[in-house]
């Protein structure tokens, strides 16, 4: 498959960070294309509290937002999907399901999916009364009925922290055994948590607010909002396929460039182990451009091939 152009950058994923370095990268003149398959997880978000400027804004405004803004400085945007990717600095080549791309330097954006609990009906719920994130969320259910779900020592931890913004916190396994240590079961016993192993059949919510989880064994617990723990996949194949190295969760590992161990390919945001927030993976992808626009300066003294603007300034 013949690519149909040649980038000075592809950025693969159209979400906070690959946006935020495409806004970067087109201040900077450099030929970019974002390649989105429109999956970013902000979307998920109805109501953005904790990104700087704004008190409220949904993830997809956000993305809408600056989308547009990277569009104003020439940003060319293909919606696809990168099935495989190989190639080194210079000569990179991503093939989509629609057209191949090629590329001088590669910035991958491509996220996490975060895995919902098993419970008919809850997605309804999402950014609404269910939430992922207690960093995020943690400050709009202060003094409700706070359930997480989970079995592990995160998930403790979790509902540990919880107890900063409600009184009422407990944990549910979802019919799992749970693993987490004497530790963390001691801490639970200390601060008086519930804990309830009992499968959760079904939810009942209106209109996305949460009332009650109901258990199989008849149960009903009234809550207000739901927390999981239940994990993310982290959407690091490309970066595999590459030859980039990843931790022992799966993350893209980074240097303080945003470089991974690859030359010439980066990485921002979620799927690299940064905490997944959305200003965190904008600063991310801000980093990275930054990174790869001094990388392709650098390159150009040394080839002896600087760019320059030679048009009449009517001086």
């Amino acid at each position: 498959m013949k690519a149909n152009a040649f980038w000075d950058v592809a950025v693969v994923g159209g979400g906070m960070a690959g946006l935020s370095a495409a806004i970067y990268l087109g201040r900077a003149l450099r030929r970019t294309i974002v390649i989105d398959s429109g999956c970013s997880m902000a979307r998920w978000e109805p109501h953005v509290q904790n990104y700087l400027g704004f008190n409220s804004i949904s993830g997809e405004q956000l993305l809408g937002k600056g989308r547009a803004q990277a569009a104003e400085y020439g940003i060319e945007f293909c919606h696809d999907i990168v099935s495989t990717a190989r190639g080194k600095i210079d000569d990179f080549l991503l093939l989509g399901k629609k057209k191949s791309y090629k590329a001088r330097r590669v910035l991958l954006a491509t996220g996490v999916f975060h895995v919902p609990p098993e419970i008919p009906c809850v997605c309804k719920c999402l950014g609404r009364s269910f939430f992922f994130c207690k960093d995020c969320d943690g400050y709009r259910v202060r003094g409700k009925k706070i359930a997480v779900i989970g079995r592990h020592n995160d998930t403790v931890e979790y509902a540990l922290g919880m107890l900063a913004y409600s009184r009422s916190v407990f944990l549910l396994t979802n019919g799992k055994r749970p693993i987490w240590d004497d530790t963390h079961a001691r801490w639970l016993a200390e601060y008086r948590i519930p804990v309830f192993r009992e499968s959760i059949k079904e939810v009942e919510q209106m209109r996305g607010q949460l009332r009650s989880l109901n258990l199989k064994n008849g149960h009903r617990i009234a809550v207000d909002n739901l927390f999981t723990t239940r994990g993310d996949i982290v959407h690091h194949r490309l970066a595999k396929a590459m030859g980039a190295a990843l931790d022992e969760a799966g993350e893209v590992i980074v240097d303080s460039c945003q470089q991974t161990t690859v030359r010439g390919l980066y990485a921002a945001g979620c799927v690299t182990p940064a905490n997944c927030q959305m200003i965190i993976a904008g600063g991310q992808g801000a980093t990275a451009a930054q990174a790869i626009n001094r990388d392709l300066f650098e390159a150009s003294l040394r080839d002896h091939n600087l760019i320059r603007n030679l048009a009449d300034s009517g001086g």
